[in-house]
């Protein structure tokens, strides 16, 4: 089940760059609602209190319930993109994705790796997790917090692909089945040593045109000719 936190908001009539500067100097955040082939709702946020929140949750796949003023009942939408100043890191917009019960959307969830690995505890190998968050499409009442992997059982070779994730009902990875989510490996180090080759087994170089004791080194082709 999906996480669900609320926000207040209030709906901005203004528009225009020098507007949001000056929203901006207040300590007030412009934002934007769109989606279920609704017009698109200009709003302005406590700048602070969403940056708090945002800190506190997994923004990809928390619904975000806007309450909006006047407005009884609180817009369910999930975070489509968040701008931040380049410089300080502060948040300047947020873009906010209107959903609806029972239609699928499409998001990232965490993937979480639990447990440790036999190949990584008994002989030292090394865990790698080339993905951190898996793309889902589910309605949003299904929405996990997370998709949990547990790794225990991993020996130095071994790995997880996207068509093994025990996902839950209803929930369907947007990934090719055959994608790696984690493997254990051979330490790099211990690899390349492995990969080097033993000195008996380096053969000496064989000479070409060595003399042997005896014969007469051939003229040059120079002579030859001459």
């Amino acid at each position: 089940m999906a996480t669900q936190v609320t926000l207040k908001a209030e709906v901005r009539k203004q528009k225009g760059k020098s507007i949001t500067r000056k929203l901006r100097a207040e300590g007030l955040l412009p934002a934007v609602v769109y989606g279920a082939e609704t017009d698109p709702i200009p709003l302005t946020l406590n700048a602070h209190d969403t940056e708090h929140l945002f800190h506190s949750i997994s923004v990809d796949n928390t619904i975000v319930n806007l309450e909006l003023e006047g407005e009884k009942i609180p817009v369910p939408t999930l975070v489509r993109e968040i701008q931040t100043d380049p410089v300080r890191s502060d948040l300047i917009h947020v873009d906010f994705y209107r959903i609806q019960t029972g239609v699928a959307v499409e998001l990232d969830v965490p993937v979480h790796l639990e447990g440790t690995p036999k190949g990584v505890r008994d002989d030292g190998g090394v865990l790698e997790q080339p993905v951190y968050n898996l793309p889902i499409r589910c309605v949003p009442a299904d929405i996990p917090e997370e998709i949990v992997v547990d790794v225990s059982e991993l020996e130095i070779g071994d790995s997880i692909h996207v068509g093994e994730l025990a996902l839950p009902d209803g929930v369907e990875a947007l990934l090719e089945l055959d994608r790696t989510v984690c493997s254990v490996q051979v330490p790099t180090q211990l690899a390349a040593d492995t990969d080097e080759p033993d000195e008996e087994e380096l053969e000496e170089p064989e000479l070409v045109g060595e003399v042997e004791e005896g014969e007469e080194a051939p003229e040059d082709a120079e002579a030859e000719e001459d």
